[in-house]
C-alpha cells in the first residue's frame, strides 16, 4: 500500500500506485494520479489533473497543477504531465495548461527543476533538461531536450529554445534559439555554440568543426540572413546539425530567431 503521513491530505479518487510515499502535511486534490515509486517529501501542494511519472521526487512547497497565471482561464479542465525520474526541488511551480493552448503543460523525463523555478502553462520541455534556480517560463514556452537553463534566467511566453542549448545566468530570452546555442546576456544573444554540452554528449572533434562552420555561415556568411539560411539548407543532405537547424527555423517562423550581437564567435 502506499506510504501516506497521517497529516497529509489526499482527496479521494485520486489515483495512487501502491508505492507511493507522501510526506507530511502534503495536499493532493482528487485528480491527481502518482505512478510507482514517486516521493513527496513533505509540504508538497499538487491540484489539477496532475500526473506524476515514474520515480519522480518532490521537495517541501513545490506548488504543481495548479491553475495557470492567466487572465484568459476560466476554470476550465486541462493538465499538467511530469515524466518519470524528474528531481523537483523547494518551491518550484508547474501550472496546468489553457483550452487556448492546447490544455496540456508537459515536462519529460529525467527533468530536473531546482529551488524557485517555474514552468508556466501550456509549456513544453523535453527530456533531461536542467532548471537552475529561479529559472522561468512564461506561457507556450517550448524547450527542447537536454537544455540547460541557467539561474534566474527568464524565457518570454511563446519562445521556442532547440534541443541542448545552454541559456546564461541572469539571461533574458525574447527570440527563438536554434539549436545547440549558446546564449547570454540581459536581452539575450548567440555567444556560439553550446560546445561544452555537445562535448559531454560524446560529440567528435569533426563533429564539433561541422557544427561551427554551419554557424559561421548562417550568422556571419554575406547576404541576407534568408540567403545565409537558404546557404545552409543546401548543406542539410549531408550535415545532421544543418539539419537539425534548419528544421527548426522552418518549423515556426511566427516569431524572430536569436542572433549574435557581434561579429564574434565563442570558442570553448
Amino acid at each position: 500500500m502506499a506510504k501516506i503521513d497521517p497529516t497529509a491530505r489526499v482527496e479521494n479518487p485520486a489515483g495512487l500506485a501502491d508505492d507511493v510515499e507522501i510526506g507530511p502535511y502534503t495536499v493532493l486534490g482528487p485528480d491527481v494520479v502518482l505512478k510507482e515509486g514517486v516521493k513527496l517529501l513533505a509540504h508538497v501542494n499538487i491540484q489539477g489533473a496532475t500526473t506524476i511519472g515514474a520515480r519522480t521526487t518532490v521537495y517541501p512547497f513545490a506548488a504543481l497543477g495548479t491553475a495557470p497565471q492567466s487572465v484568459h482561464y476560466k476554470g476550465e479542465r486541462t493538465a499538467l504531465v511530469i515524466g518519470s525520474d524528474c528531481i523537483i526541488r523547494e518551491n518550484a511551480t508547474a501550472s496546468i495548461g489553457t483550452a487556448g493552448g492546447g490544455g496540456v503543460t508537459r515536462i519529460g523525463n529525467g527533468v530536473m527543476m531546482m529551488t524557485g523555478s517555474h514552468v508556466g502553462h501550456d509549456c513544453t520541455v523535453g527530456d533531461s533538461v536542467i532548471f537552475a534556480n529561479n529559472a522561468v517560463l512564461g506561457g507556450h514556452v517550448s524547450v527542447g531536450e537536454f537544455t540547460f537553463l541557467g539561474g534566474q534566467c527568464a524565457v518570454h511566453q511563446f519562445t521556442r529554445i532547440g534541443a541542448q542549448c545552454m541559456i546564461s545566468g541572469l539571461t533574458g530570452v525574447r527570440e527563438d534559439v536554434i539549436p545547440f546555442g549558446n546564449v547570454l546576456g540581459q536581452a539575450g544573444k548567440l555567444v556560439g555554440l553550446n560546445v561544452i554540452g555537445m562535448k559531454r554528449r560524446g560529440f567528435s572533434k569533426s563533429d564539433l568543426h561541422a557544427a561551427r562552420a554551419v554557424y559561421r555561415d548562417l550568422f556571419f556568411g554575406e547576404g541576407t540572413f534568408e540567403a545565409r539560411l537558404e546557404t545552409v539548407r543546401e548543406q542539410a543532405a549531408t550535415s545532421a546539425f544543418a539539419a537539425a537547424v534548419v528544421s527548426f527555423i522552418d518549423a515556426d517562423r511566427k516569431r524572430p530567431i536569436c542572433q549574435p550581437s557581434r561579429g564574434v564567435i565563442k570558442e570553448e
